[in-house]
This record gives C-alpha cells, sequence and structure tokens, in this order.
C-alpha cells in the first residue's frame, strides 16, 4: 500500500469541517485530541486524574502542549474494567467540562460515553464533540439523544455488545470489514440526522496485533475518505507486547505508526503523551 493517501490526488487529503455548537471546525490541518482519564482503572493513567482539581490541572498542562481537543472520559474501557452506570459516570465528571470551558474557551471538549443520559449531561456542561465507543450499540437510546444535540459523533469500530468488546475476532480482510461497518452505520446515522461524523477504526478493540498492523498500513483506505479520520494509538498493547515493553515505553515505536497515519489522511491524533504527539505532526506538517 501507498505510503500516502491513495484515494485523493498527491496524497493530500480532502478538507474536511464539523460543526461544533455552531462553529466550524477546519480539519485540514490534523488536531492534537489529549485524553483526560477521570477513572481509578485506565490501564496507563488510572487513579491520576480522578478527583477536579487534579483533573482541571492536567487538562490545562494538554492544552500548553497543544492539544486543541480534551477528550474526557470517565469509564474505563480496558479488558476487565469496572462496568460503571451513567449515574456514576456523571458523578465522576462532576464540574470538570465546565471548569475546562470557564478557563479555556477555545479548547474543544469530547465526551467519551456510550450512554444517552451521559451525553445530555455533558451537552448541558458545554460539550463539542461526542465520542462513542459502541457505534450506538450499547444503550438504545444513544444515537437519538446525540442526534439532539447536532454535536459531531466520532464513530467507532468494535464489537456489537459490551461483554464481547474485547474478543478476538477473524477477520478474512480487516479493512473490508471496517469499511462494511463504517458503511452501515454512517448510513444509520445519517437517517437519524448525525450529520457530523469523524470514524475511528477502533485500536485495541477486538482485533489482532496482525489486524491492527494492516489498518496501519491501510489506514488510507478507511471510509474511502468521506468522513474525517481519528486515530487512537497511544499506549495500545498490539504496539507494546509484541516487544515486550510498558505501555509507557514506546513513545518513539508510537511516533513512528502517528507519522504513518498523518501521511494517509489522518485528521485527529488521540494521545495521552500530548507533547511528543504535537512534535510528530509538526514535523509531518513542515514536509507537506
Amino acid at each position: 500500500m501507498s505510503a500516502t493517501n491513495p484515494l485523493v490526488p498527491n496524497g493530500n487529503p480532502r478538507t474536511h469541517t464539523i460543526n461544533c455548537n455552531g462553529g466550524l471546525v477546519d480539519l485540514s490541518a490534523p488536531k492534537i485530541m489529549g485524553i483526560l482519564n477521570l477513572t481509578p482503572d485506565s490501564f496507563s493513567d488510572g487513579g491520576r486524574f480522578n478527583n477536579e482539581t487534579a483533573a482541571l490541572n492536567h487538562a490545562e498542562k494538554l492544552i500548553r502542549e497543544g492539544a486543541e481537543i480534551i477528550d474526557i472520559g470517565a469509564q474505563s474501557t480496558r479488558p476487565n474494567a469496572e462496568f460503571l452506570t451513567a449515574a456514576e459516570e456523571i458523578r465522576r465528571i462532576g464540574s470538570v467540562i465546565a471548569g475546562i470551558k470557564k478557563e479555556f474557551p477555545e479548547t474543544l471538549i469530547s465526551l467519551d460515553t456510550f450512554y444517552a443520559e451521559t451525553v445530555k449531561f455533558g451537552y448541558s456542561e458545554g460539550i463539542d464533540i461526542i465520542n462513542d465507543i459502541s457505534g450506538g450499540q450499547y444503550d438504545e437510546q444513544m444515537l437519538a439523544s446525540s442526534a439532539e444535540t447536532g454535536l459531531p459523533y466520532i464513530l467507532m469500530h468494535v464489537n456489537p455488545s459490551y461483554e464481547t468488546m474485547h474478543n478476538k475476532i477473524h477477520f478474512e480482510d480487516i479493512t473490508l470489514s471496517v469499511n462494511r461497518y463504517f458503511s452501515e452505520k454512517t448510513n444509520e446515522l445519517l437517517e437519524k440526522g448525525i450529520v457530523d461524523i469523524i470514524i475511528d477504526p477502533g485500536f485495541g478493540f477486538g482485533k489482532t496485533v496482525e489486524d491492527q498492523m494492516k489498518m496501519i498500513d491501510e489506514v488510507g483506505y478507511l471510509g474511502f475518505g468521506k468522513f474525517p479520520l481519528l486515530i487512537g494509538i497511544s499506549r495500545k498493547s498490539f504496539i507494546y507486547k509484541p516487544l515486550g515493553k510498558s505501555a509507557l515505553d514506546i513513545n518513539e515505536e508510537t511516533q513512528k505508526l502517528h507519522m504513518k497515519v498523518l501521511k494517509q489522511g489522518a485528521r485527529i491524533l488521540r494521545v495521552h503523551d500530548v507533547k511528543a504527539a504535537k512534535e510528530t505532526l509538526n514535523q509531518f506538517l513542515r514536509l507537506s
């Protein structure tokens, strides 16, 4: 496969804009999404930011380092993580969204949840993007509630139930399978009135190491250029386990993969280490 997006002339991805609360956000230049976990059990930074003061301080650090989007999640989706209700998610979030919006009104806030009730709460607090790992499959009200907000929606490829989200599936061809899912789900979203869609291939969810490396090589084919592409490979086990390393010891390898997907048209990088990702993005922009 080509190192550049095979679907767009000269490797330059088409311009995408998303409407965030009435403001158009241009994704022609890729953006960094910094991860803010409000969880005690996230696999790589659990418990570090699960109080409001620590969370706000970390959000400030991510923004200062170059994050234009902060992705807030109150529920870990690592294997064997504690399952939370929407009420517990909302309790954990507290006033973090409002606090970030007050201090950094220009920063976009993405809410990582698969619950309709959490989306409603987040919308009332000022979120700009909905990040649903479930594709609306884990809460039957999720898509309707998301549509009511009018916010951009991140659609991730994932197995069809919470209990099976990490079960390894045999894909005859991972790229074809993921594209079939995106085709079906984006049509469903559009029918429900969700018009600003960002697609996420779902690295780390129910896929073998081999399939995930194949997706890295073929990222430019995912979604056929119709929707902006988010890539979340930060601290994923498909990178560190084959190397015999820890999640916190693969920065160099991760940045090489970030560069590879940027060259194929990725528009958003979802990361823990904003500073390193920003350096990679700046290098990419200088080469473009």
